[in-house]
Formats: structure tokens, C-alpha cells, sequence
């Protein structure tokens, strides 16, 4: 399985970030470019533990029917909810919420996987530092293949 954690694979991540333009146009969904850069974004602090959330009381009840597809190596599928948390409403200037992103991703991968041990998923609670690495390089190719990088 793919991480945000290996090398290779944080590699892959600022490449493609690197060919996301102002111009670049979603394949689905609602969100713009920005929008998707800074929901990225938001979702990584949670990682990080730079925004500590709590689990949500739903997510309690029945995440673990839905765990094995969120962690396995299927890719997430379109048009998934999120949590009110992470979605993003105003228009955040392109090039700010480029750089934000790759902000984010250099400090996720420099945690690794020790220091994202224990970060609560604001739906599938605490996670290992492993399955951080796993859920954010998914959660990132399904935005950048959203918009064709």
C-alpha cells in the first residue's frame, strides 16, 4: 500500500501537486482547485495533530463497517461525504493554498509515522501512525485524480 510516508510515494505527491495550475478543471465534484487544496490541507492537520478533533458520536457507532474500504487498497470513491469541518466554502487564493498544501505534506511526512500515532480521525477516531500514512496518500490521489494529476 501506498504512504505518504515512503519516499517514493511523497515524491509522487509533490510532483503532482507541482502540475496543479489556476486553470486545472475537476473531473467531478464541487469543489474548484483552491477548495480542493485547502480541504486537503484541513485533512492533514488532523494527522498531524495541528488541529485535534474528536470522533464524532456517528462515526463511534458504525465506522467499523465502513473501515476495511477506508484503509484497504481501493481507491475512495467520488463524491464521498466529509465532515463540516473540512469543507470549504469561501475561495482561497490558488498560489496560498498551493503552497499551504505543500506545507502540510513536507510536515506530515517529516512526523512520519511515530509522531501521527494516536492522531483521532474525526469519524474512525484514534488511528496507528501507519494508517495515517495510508489514508492521506488515498485521500490526496483521489483529490489530484480529481482534477487530472
Amino acid at each position: 500500500m501506498k504512504s505518504v510516508f515512503d519516499p517514493k510515494d511523497y515524491q509522487d505527491i509533490v510532483t503532482r501537486l507541482d502540475t496543479l495550475t489556476p486553470g486545472t478543471v475537476r473531473q467531478w465534484g464541487k469543489m474548484t482547485a483552491p477548495q480542493m487544496l485547502e480541504h486537503v490541507s484541513r485533512v492533514i492537520e488532523m494527522a498531524t495533530g495541528s488541529k485535534p478533533t474528536k470522533q464524532i458520536l456517528l462515526g463511534k457507532l458504525i465506522s467499523w463497517t465502513v473501515w476495511p474500504t477506508f484503509i484497504g487498497p481501493k481507491q475512495f470513491g467520488r463524491n464521498a461525504p466529509t465532515g463540516p469541518a473540512f469543507v470549504v466554502r469561501d475561495e482561497p487564493e490558488f498560489t496560498a493554498a498551493k503552497q499551504r498544501l505543500r506545507s502540510q505534506v513536507e510536515a506530515l511526512h517529516a512526523l512520519g509515522e511515530q509522531g501521527c500515532d494516536g492522531q483521532v480521525h474525526a469519524f474512525f477516531g484514534p488511528m496507528r501512525g501507519k494508517e495515517w500514512g495510508i489514508t492521506q496518500y488515498k485521500h490526496i490521489d483521489h483529490h489530484f485524480r480529481q482534477f487530472g494529476v
